[in-house]
């Protein structure tokens, strides 16, 4: 995966949090629901492409910089 590709995805998914957490602020103003558990929701997502990249880096033997090597 390209680096700008990359970067645009993570620019979205951060985009994306933030609306989650300005409409999050807008329900929990209107219920009881305490502020932390807001914060788990970008966090989770955050994790959760985190992992996927990892993952995909681990797994593409086109990535595989190692097998280059002499």
């Amino acid at each position: 995966m390209p680096l700008d590709r990359l970067v645009l995805i993570i620019v979205i998914v951060l985009i994306a949090a933030l609306a989650t957490v300005g409409l999050g602020a807008l329900v929990v103003s209107a219920t009881a629901v305490p502020l932390g558990w807001l914060g788990l929701i970008p966090a989770t997502l955050a994790a959760y492409i985190g992992w996927r990249v990892l993952s995909d880096r681990l797994r593409s033997a086109a990535d595989d910089h190692y097998d280059r090597m002499e």
